[in-house]
């Protein structure tokens, strides 16, 4: 006897769901949908109760004098330094968010009554139900994102401006969503969960023109440590050839400049383990060889190792990479069990225990986009490779290397060896 599951979803947990996928579109398919919406003949049934706007205070760049832009981005928008884009002006302090795209500030305003009324029909046709459906689930998308922006724009000025690591504030998404749930004029639900689905598919481009995923601008305090951690040890190199230090620096010494020169209170055993999760060897090691922080000099900071980042961060020239994943996820931890191979230490965001380090594989290719697009989807013949990125919480570090990138792979691999005593949990054999 076959047995049916009669139970039906629930209206409102159905529509969060809808929702928690419509924020997760990268924002190429949400600019497609926004146009396919207004092109369609149920929009245009709908014009009479439904008026096409602007979000209030949002800009998109041909509003503010920039050029228009034939195709789509792929990042968001740019921040501008007031003081620069109004030279001469008051506008002397603040920054502004011009937008990409029409579509990332498209609000829709409902005559509410008249809507309802055609909808108490009976005949009201399914399909407008539906068109009515995705423009408020437009309208919060961009409501949530333009808050979020304005959010960020005050909180992480300092870095904005800069683009300096080291000016980054501790902001978890739970305490932005505390913060935009206390602002009356938000008329969406701004819960953690949702901040999350939004910002892993948005990047944003500095006053520099550096691209930044939007994820990076709320660290977690450990990862605003390591950046310290990491900036201390960098300029020991410097003090060095400057003859003001003799030898490295021990994890008390810079637990001692960190307090002395940022203020900032860690203890010894918090440095080090900041040290193993960035993968710099101790002070002796750094001493007596060429170590693995100076192999890598020159690589780009970390990014998340995602689609989106890959189109807007990651160009399709030759180089070396270096990937590293979080301890913990399902899929990595069964796979280390079952090969019996000693799981490393989790990167930043991680507090755990360290191991010998966190990265996993190190490469080289003629095309980086390319390549580690090919490890995303599981296409590079390394299935143990796959499973720790299954969880989506891998990151990537990369150099550019126009010719001899194999043998820099195996200088590369070879000081990783010498550093830590082992190969990358995730490769095979010696390039």
């Amino acid at each position: 006897m076959q047995h049916y599951n009669n139970k039906k979803i629930d209206a409102g947990l159905l529509g969060k769901i809808v929702l928690a996928r419509f924020l997760e579109l990268p924002l190429r398919t949400f600019d497609c949908l926004v146009t396919q919406v207004e092109l369609s003949t149920g929009f245009d049934a709908l014009r009479p109760w439904v008026t096409v706007s602007q979000l209030e205070g949002a800009q998109v760049e041909h509003d503010a004098g920039e050029a228009t832009q034939t195709q789509v981005s792929p990042v968001l928008g740019k921040i501008h330094d007031m003081k620069n884009l109004y030279p001469g002006t008051g506008a002397s302090r603040g920054l502004m968010f011009l937008y990409h795209c029409d579509s990332y500030v498209r609000e829709y305003r409902f005559d509410e009554e008249g809507v309802s009324l055609m909808m108490s029909r009976p005949d009201f046709p399914a399909e407008l139900a539906g068109v009515l459906r995705r423009l408020r689930l437009i309208n919060t998308r961009n409501r949530l994102t333009h808050a979020l922006m304005q959010a960020v724009l005050v909180s992480q000025a300092a870095y904005l401006r800069s683009g300096q690591a080291l000016a980054l504030l501790p902001m978890t998404q739970a305490e932005i969503s505390a913060r935009l749930r206390l602002e009356s004029n938000l008329s969406v639900v701004a819960d953690p969960g949702r901040i999350s689905r939004l910002v892993r598919v948005l990047s944003i481009a500095l006053p520099n023109g550096e691209t930044v995923p939007m994820g990076g601008l709320f660290p977690k305090p450990r990862q605003v440590h390591c950046h310290f951690v990491d900036h201390v040890i960098k300029m020991e190199k410097v003090w060095m050839l400057q003859e003001e230090l003799r030898e490295p620096l021990t994890d008390g010494a810079i637990v001692a400049i960190l307090e002395c020169e940022y203020g900032l209170r860690l203890l010894r055993r918090t440095v080090a383990n900041i040290r193993h999760d960035l993968a710099i060897p101790d002070f002796r090691s750094r001493s007596q060889r060429m170590n693995y922080l100076a192999a890598t000099e020159g690589f780009t900071a970390l990014l998340p190792l995602t689609y989106q980042v890959l189109r807007t961060a990651v160009p399709a020239q030759s180089g070396v990479y270096e990937i590293r994943a979080a301890l913990g996820s399902p899929a990595s931890e069964a796979k280390v069990q079952k090969t019996f191979v000693r799981a490393p230490a989790g990167w930043l965001e991680k507090s755990a225990p360290p191991g010998p380090h966190s990265v996993v594989y190190i490469g080289s290719t003629g095309d980086l986009r390319k390549r580690l697009g090919d490890h995303l989807r599981g296409s590079s013949d390394n299935v143990l490779l796959y499973n720790h990125l299954a969880d989506g919480a891998a990151r990537v570090r990369f150099r550019l290397v126009s010719e001899g990138w194999r043998w820099a792979e195996r200088d590369l691999y070879r000081v990783f060896c010498e550093t830590f005593g082992t190969p990358p949990l995730c490769n095979r054999m010696s390039p």
